[in-house]
């Protein structure tokens, strides 16, 4: 499976969003997924084993529990990928940098 076929489930994404903030059990992430998206345990549990089959997740066992992480080196190769496109929006997000600093600037002046 290629890795924007991984991400392009929104649901395995909401995983990794949640594993950015650091390691999870299985049973908090499958809570969380359950609840925001309406699915099973046995559907989240695929998702996870998806991510980790593809290695954008880890896991590792802690007693009776699983413990997930993000694994990076996927998310490094998309970034890689994705730096081929940057171009098209990073003018973009540098000229609202600019726009931003520009109405602080007027907003601090304006302040008495």
């Amino acid at each position: 499976m290629h890795a924007f076929d991984v991400l392009g489930d929104p649901v395995r994404r909401r995983i990794l969003e949640l594993l950015a903030a650091g390691e999870q059990t299985s049973g908090a992430l499958t809570a969380t997924i359950r609840e925001e998206f309406g699915i099973s345990q046995p559907a989240v549990s695929q998702h996870l084993k998806v991510l980790r089959d593809n290695g954008f997740a880890t896991v590792r066992p802690e007693g009776t529990r699983r413990l997930y992480a993000v694994r990076d080196a996927p998310l490094r190769e998309v970034d890689a990928w994705l730096d081929g496109f940057r171009h098209f929006w990073t003018p973009h997000l540098d000229a609202l940098a600019t726009e931003v600093a520009r109405g602080r600037r007027n907003r601090e002046r304006n302040d008495p």
